[in-house]
């Protein structure tokens, strides 16, 4: 089995140049305040009309910006969970309602990100864009790096890390899902994206990258401190609940990109707020550099210097350690990987 713990699987590195233009300046956008909790969608940039990768997702082939409201709360980003009940609880985070991302964003929305960028000669995220305006008054996450400190936003100087060309998104022969032109991979989660194309493709698409509390809080349904993201069920090999061990489509064997199921496809798998794949798929990236966490956390993020960058999820071909929503792994911001992707969190 191909693990994807580690992503030492051959991937390139990333390269260079990104994208330019204040998220704040596109016109369209429209607010996603919406009090019921209801799915929002409208105005992402990433979802302009239909086509694939775009209102395909899901059994009910909808729209794959489809965005749902997270309540806030606060729970334990440690703890164990066996046959429902939680123990070992620590580390302590509160977090502020917002929403988050029914569904990893697929290649056919991120090709039309690919497209706006235009090599480097299209949008650009402007300096401090992305940050969480709804927390702090307006300055975002407070950094448990040092308390008192908020959240930067962009930082120009990481624009050369980022060139999304397609000798980059395809990373591994074997295993990446982009394709150059809509190939049939267009509702499947786009993989190959290291942690600076993550980040801008949230600012250009009107949201910002999930601290790793929040990306937490949402897999471990709140304070109900979930064992999996759906509850307790065990997750089996039907693809029913989370697509892992490379049981999609059916054999338990790796052999290439046909592992990698559509987004939604594990039906069963929705977490406590309506999220898909928050446990296999793909891996996604998170804001916060790895370290240890700090506790407690009131609408916080590790943002300090760091070397690699904490991922969560698990991927097609995890085991189920890595399904589990306290389990934490790390990759270089400039990694490229065949197993990683990237889910969009916004103002609630």
């Amino acid at each position: 089995m191909r693990e994807a713990s580690g992503w030492s699987d051959g991937c390139g590195v990333g390269m260079a140049l990104l994208l330019a233009t204040s998220c704040g300046s596109r016109t369209g956008l429209t607010s996603l305040d919406d009090p019921s909790g209801a799915p929002s969608g409208a105005g992402i940039a990433s979802c302009p009309s239909g086509g694939p990768g775009l209102d395909d997702c899901g059994p009910k082939r909808e729209s794959c910006c489809t965005t749902l409201l997270v309540q806030g709360g606060t729970y334990a980003r440690t703890y164990t969970n066996v046959g429902g009940i939680p123990n070992g609880e620590a580390d302590p985070a509160t977090v502020s309602s917002f929403r988050l991302d029914k569904y990893e964003v697929t290649v056919g929305r991120f090709r039309l990100f690919v497209n706006a960028w235009n090599a480097g000669s299209g949008w650009l995220p402007s300096e401090g864009s992305g940050k969480h305006i709804n927390l702090h008054g307006g300055a975002g996450l407070e950094n448990s790096a040092a308390r008192g400190t908020f959240e930067s936003g962009w930082v120009p100087s990481d624009t050369s890390n980022i060139a999304p060309t397609t000798g980059n998104l395809t990373c591994d022969p074997n295993y990446a899902t982009w394709t150059s032109a809509v190939a049939g991979s267009d509702n499947r989660p786009i993989t190959c994206v290291n942690w600076y194309e993550a980040y801008a493709f949230c600012i250009w698409d009107g949201g910002f990258l999930p601290s790793e509390a929040e990306w937490g809080y949402a897999a471990a349904g709140g304070i109900a401190l979930r064992e999996y993201p759906w509850g307790a069920t065990d997750p089996g090999t039907l693809n029913l609940y989370a697509l892992y061990g490379c049981f999609y489509p059916t054999e338990g064997v790796c052999t290439g990109s046909s592992n990698i199921a559509p987004v939604g496809t594990a039906a069963l798998g929705a977490g406590l707020w309506g999220q898909l794949d928050l446990a296999g798929s793909v891996w996604e990236w998170s804001l916060d550099g790895h370290a240890p966490y700090v506790s407690p956390c009131n609408d916080c993020a590790f943002l300090g210097a760091a070397t690699l960058r904490a991922v969560r999820g698990g991927d097609f071909s995890s085991d189920t350690s890595s399904l589990l929503p306290a389990d934490r792994s790390t990759g270089t911001p400039q990694e490229r990987f065949s197993g990683i992707g990237v889910r969009c969190a916004r103002s609630p």
